[in-house]
């Protein structure tokens, strides 16, 4: 009996710790990104610039679903570059130049917006890379705009 007790303590706590870990995530499917753009349109506070959900995960690998209706602070990412393909809608993002009110935030720095920079469209179907210490910002939003956004380290 003892043995059972021990056996059975051993695979709960087992379980608690996988349950702590998240698992890998490697596919996500078009009917699973499309609930998530619905859950973000849905779950949105109206002062939340960009409503943000994992979407796949493999370490040191990561992407998220970003549904973005207000702009939000400007980014540089230390670590890793960040490519952005646009699932739905368009805005204006701008690469390049420097931080406006900058501050750092671990290993990344965020500000108010650019000074400087490169302004592009993006839209429905556009696929772009922001290579790791470039700032870049969502400076106009049209509506709103569904993004995956992937990080990919440097070695």
């Amino acid at each position: 009996m003892r043995t059972l007790k021990i056996s059975f303590a051993l695979t709960l706590l087992a379980a608690v710790a996988g349950a702590q870990q998240p698992a890998d995530k490697i596919v996500a499917t078009n009917s699973e990104i499309m609930a998530m753009i619905a859950k973000a349109k849905a779950d949105r506070k109206p002062d939340q610039p960009t409503f943000a959900q994992p979407l796949l995960a493999l370490a040191p690998y990561g992407a998220n679903l970003e549904y973005r209706a207000a702009v939000g602070p400007a980014a540089v990412h230390k670590k890793y570059a960040e490519f952005f393909y646009v699932v739905d809608g368009s805005a204006t993002l701008v690469t390049g130049g420097k931080l406006a009110n900058e501050k750092a935030n671990g290993d990344n720095l965020s500000g108010t917006g650019i000074e400087g920079g490169s302004p592009r469209q993006v839209a429905k179907g556009d696929f772009v890379i922001v290579p790791e210490n470039t700032p870049h910002w969502f400076s106009a939003i049209n509506g709103n705009i569904a993004l995956m956004s992937f990080r990919l380290p440097r070695p």
